[in-house]
């Protein structure tokens, strides 16, 4: 919500030209994602993958409501040189290296239960 939050105000405070037109598959699949990683990552039990997924997963329905909302299509306020982004990728970029390197690292400490069965 924050990251939409976000994402909203700086397109009131200075409207952005540069836009990403997308096909609504890429924002159903964007809002079907999000639920999947909300409803697994608490299974892992590791704050930081739960942060990684609740970042990926807001910056994925703000891209999805940004898409749906603005006739243009995604708007990317930020510019780098020759790349355009928004707030939501940037939440997205974060949230998966975090659920990455969370797994990664509860893969690693806990090891030895991997091959476990419940």
């Amino acid at each position: 919500m924050v990251v939409l939050a976000a994402t909203i105000a700086d397109d009131v405070a200075q409207p952005s030209v540069a836009s990403d037109a997308r096909p609504p598959l890429i924002y159903v699949s964007a809002v079907l994602l999000a639920a999947a990683l909300l409803t697994l990552a608490p299974r892992i039990r590791s704050a930081t993958v739960a942060l990684g997924a609740g970042a990926a997963s807001g910056g994925a329905v703000a891209t999805a409501v940004a898409g749906l909302g603005w006739s243009r299509g995604v708007p990317n306020p930020l510019v780098a040189g020759d790349v355009a982004f928004n707030v939501a990728d940037v939440a997205i970029l974060a949230g998966v290296t975090l659920l990455i390197g969370g797994a990664l690292l509860v893969g690693w400490t806990e090891r030895e239960r991997l091959g476990e069965r419940r």
